[in-house]
C-alpha cells in the first residue's frame, strides 16, 4: 500500500559497532551524517545500537529464549529504507554485521500482502568505518545480501571512511572533513531518498516477482 500525501517515509539505520550504547560509535557517527540528509529531506529516521539488544544466533524470525530480534524485525518491517552501519575488524565488518545479515535472510521467505518477501520495495544502503582497509569488501558483502533478500540499491549506497594504516585516529577524531566521505554520504542519503519514493509511487509488480 502506498503512503499518502502525510505519510512520512521512514528510514532504520541498524548500528552494528561492538560498543555498547553508552559508548562513542564512529559508525554512529558517520551514519548520523546521513540521518540529517534525510531528516532535510522529510524523512523521519530512527538509529539503532544492535550490540543493545539479545540477539540469537539461529536461522529463525525468534529463536525464543529472550531472543529480542523480532523487535528490530517490526522496525525493519515498518522502515522504507535500511541502512547498516559496521565497523570494520581484521577488515570485515563485524561479527554484529555478519549476525544481522543472518538473521535477515532467516526472515526472507516472509511475504507481505503481495505474496512477495517482506523486504520488497525496501531501500538498503551501508556505512562502514574503520582503519586501514576493507571498507568496499564489507560493502559488497552487506549490499549483496540485502538484494538477494529483496531490497533494492540505489548508486552510491556505501558511504565509508578509513585511517591511514596502522593504528591512528578514528573517524570522529579526523574523519568528519574528509571531502570524499562527506560527498558521498549526501550522494548516497539523497539516492536513498530518491528511490524509496519512487517504490512508494511506483513499487515492484507482482507479477513474477512472488515466492
Amino acid at each position: 500500500m502506498n503512503k499518502g500525501d502525510g505519510d512520512m517515509l521512514k528510514a532504520l539505520y541498524l548500528n552494528c559497532s561492538l560498543k555498547k550504547g553508552s559508548e562513542p560509535s564512529n559508525t554512529e557517527s558517520l551514519m548520523r551524517q546521513s540521518q540529517k540528509h534525510l531528516e532535510n529531506e522529510g524523512v523521519q529516521t530512527e538509529e539503532i545500537r544492535i550490540s543493545d539488544y539479545n540477539l540469537a544466533f539461529g536461522m529463525a524470525e525468534d529463536l525464543g529464549r529472550g531472543d529480542e530480534w523480532p523487535l528490530i524485525l517490526k522496525k525493519i518491517a515498518e522502515a522504507d529504507i535500511v541502512v547498516i552501519g559496521t565497523p570494520l575488524w581484521l577488515g570485515e565488518k563485524s561479527s554484529i554485521a555478519a549476525l544481522v545479515m543472518e538473521r535477515l535472510y532467516a526472515s526472507s521467505s516472509e511475504t507481505n500482502e503481495k505474496g512477495q518477501s517482506i523486504y520488497y520495495n525496501k531501500v538498503g544502503g551501508v556505512a562502514v568505518t574503520g582503519n586501514e582497509d576493507g571498507a568496499k569488501e564489507a560493502s559488497r558483502s552487506i549490499l549483496y545480501g540485502l538484494q538477494h533478500i529483496g531490497f533494492l540499491i540505489p548508486p552510491n549506497a556505501d558511504v565509508y571512511w578509513v585511517g591511514e594504516a596502522g593504528p591512528g585516529p578514528s573517524y570522529m577524531e579526523a574523519g568528519k572533513e574528509n571531502a570524499f566521505t562527506i560527498k558521498n554520504t549526501r550522494t548516497m542519503s539523497m539516492n536513498l531518498v530518491h528511490l524509496a519514493r519512487l517504490l512508494n509511487e511506483h513499487p515492484i509488480p507482482a507479477a513474477g516477482n512472488t515466492l
